[in-house]
């Protein structure tokens, strides 16, 4: 299997792998405690439509893709007190949805990394992806590491916050635009369909077996960076998808640690 590191591509794979494990390890953990786990759904497929705007217009449609996600992210926070959050999160992944398709059929041609898009494709990520990876993991560290008890505190009783006099409302859109980042950086690895379960996956397993916000946040890494290293293999081995081969070997993961525990 030591002969898979001796091409470039599969280095940059397993690099990408590893920063997006630590990225999914710290913020994936607050996904699951706040409950927001179909938010995150919802914001990866409102993505979408910039990354058909991003076709139709020529630029790089993950650019365009983080700019329909963090509105998505904004717009979601801001109306749920209006309207209930699931027929908040319907409207925006059906219009994102929507405005890709119409976007895509409007451009010329067929693009064919428009199924990695849905689907992803750690296999095609470069080392400037990967750089970017890193820089946008560093950026999530240094705010929850700023912001650990007030993250903390929303998370397990933001009424207690509120009466605390923290701004509860502008932590929780700060963490929803903090989740549509890493949805777009995921969308590159795993695609817009899974990128839901590897943010989730692993944290929910770590939870299981401690309850330490920090050793969750250890735990889920290291679950990530076995997940990635597995499925790359296997995927490798019968010549199969790598990013759903990463995910079903994550969810057999679940599978069998929620049956032992």
């Amino acid at each position: 299997m030591i002969e898979i590191l001796h091409y470039e591509f599969m280095q940059s794979a397993l690099a990408a792998g590893m920063v997006a494990s630590v990225l999914c390890a710290v913020i994936g953990i607050y996904v699951i405690l706040n409950r927001i786990t179909f938010i995150s759904d919802g914001i990866a497929h409102a993505a979408f439509g910039g990354i058909g705007l991003g076709y139709l217009l020529g630029y790089d449609p993950l650019i365009l893709a983080l700019g329909f996600a963090l509105a998505s992210a904004l717009g979601i926070g801001s109306i749920r007190s209006r309207v209930s959050e699931d027929t908040a999160i319907g409207v925006f992944l059906a219009m994102g949805m929507a405005l890709g398709i119409l976007f895509m059929s409007l451009s010329q041609g067929y693009s064919k990394d428009l199924f990695d898009f849905l689907f992803g494709n750690i296999l095609a990520v470069t080392w400037g992806d990967v750089s970017l990876i890193l820089a946008l993991t560093a950026l999530m560290i240094a705010l929850v590491a700023l912001l650990y008890k007030e993250f903390l505190i929303l998370s397990f009783d933001p009424l207690y916050g509120e009466a605390l006099g923290l701004p509860v409302k502008k932590l929780r859109l700060l963490l929803l635009c903090m989740v549509s980042l890493s949805v777009v950086v995921l969308i590159k690895i795993v695609g817009i369909i899974m990128v839901i379960a590897l943010l989730t996956i692993p944290g929910a397993i770590a939870q299981q077996y401690t309850k330490n916000l920090r050793s969750i946040m250890v735990l889920s890494s290291l679950l990530g960076a076995v997940f990635v290293v597995s499925g790359l293999a296997v995927s490798y081995l019968f010549d199969i998808p790598s990013g759903a081969t990463i995910i079903l070997v994550a969810s057999a993961a679940f599978f069998v640690g929620t049956l032992a525990r």
